[in-house]
């Protein structure tokens, strides 16, 4: 009667990660009960997802083929864009969000452009634009830009503009870390930097202000939610942001985040229905009025 925060399936946005090919189901050693998912194994994950009561998913994308400019991120027949018609097609009420980002496209692994061993911001937006349009052509109700380049939320708003989408909201990955626990998502997306890491244009882990400043920046260009990741060693920021803001807050519960839960179970270390109940309710108790989390279909079956 008394309890001050109440998770709900509705609160959660669940990943998935599509590759090209038809019935690949593929374990994530790293993330058990993670899969890459071919489009048809991706439409039956969605469909799941909605009877559980989640309302969202947001897709990865892994192409067989990988370039310098990560041109399948923006082609027509890309994988997330066949997979976003495949899910919009057999669940339409299912909010459909597109990561966009060059990581998982590119044969380098990184963000953006490369030139010389350096991410090269500018030459990076006009790709990032495209790609946005490309996945909301394709199906996609929210654009979520996850790279970090600085004035992508301007670029995505015009170009999404000017293509007939003017209604179609971004989500902006606006404070996101350079942070350690995303290891097992690199597997998942076959990510990982071929040289170097993303500190350059990641945030320091030990910066608060600066994500404020990265929240309102973002905001300005036309953001109309905001996203903190990782979110367990950065609840703080998630209460900062929620106290300044006034659109909505998601959070990423991230790969590494899901991991140890796992990892710590498997050993009999800990209760997993118990303590991954804890960590999501701890995560909107911060200020998330969403969470990006890949125990969102375990979390809605204990809710339900």
């Amino acid at each position: 009667m008394v309890r001050e925060t109440t998770l709900r399936p509705s609160d959660f946005i669940y990943p998935l990660f599509v590759v090209e090919g038809r019935d690949v189901r593929r374990p994530i050693s790293s993330m058990p009960g993670v899969f890459n998912l071919s489009v048809e194994h991706a439409v039956a994950a969605a469909r799941e997802a909605h009877a559980l009561g989640i309302p969202s998913v947001i897709l990865f994308g892994i192409p067989d083929h990988k370039d310098a400019l990560g041109t399948q991120a923006y082609a027509r027949d890309g994988v997330v864009q066949k997979a976003l018609t495949a899910i919009k097609d057999a669940v339409p009420e299912l909010q459909l969000m597109a990561d966009i980002c060059l990581c998982e496209y590119t044969d380098h692994g990184h963000c953006g452009v490369v030139d010389g061993g350096h991410i090269v911001n500018d030459a990076t937006l006009p790709l990032l634009a495209e790609m946005a349009v490309s996945c909301a052509r394709a199906g996609a109700d929210i654009i979520a830009p996850s790279d970090m380049m600085d004035g992508r939320v301007r670029a995505l708003r015009r170009a999404l503009d000017e293509t007939g989408h003017a209604d179609t909201p971004i989500l902006s990955y606006a404070a996101k870390y350079a942070s350690g626990f995303y290891g097992p998502f690199r597997e998942a997306a076959q990510s990982a930097p071929q040289f170097g890491d993303r500190r350059g244009y990641q945030m320091d882990p030990a910066n608060v202000r600066e994500a404020l400043k990265e929240v309102a920046l973002d905001l300005e260009e036309g953001a109309d939610m905001v996203m903190v990741k990782p979110a367990l060693s950065y609840l703080d920021v998630i209460t900062k942001v929620k106290e300044r803001v006034d659109v909505p807050v998601a959070a990423y519960n991230v790969s590494g985040e899901y991991a140890m839960l796992h990892a710590a179970a498997e050993r009999g270390w800990i209760d997993l229905d118990r303590v991954v109940m804890e960590v999501l309710t701890s995560i909107k108790r911060a200020g998330a009025d969403l969470i990006l989390t890949y125990h969102a279909p375990h979390a809605a079956k204990l809710l339900g």
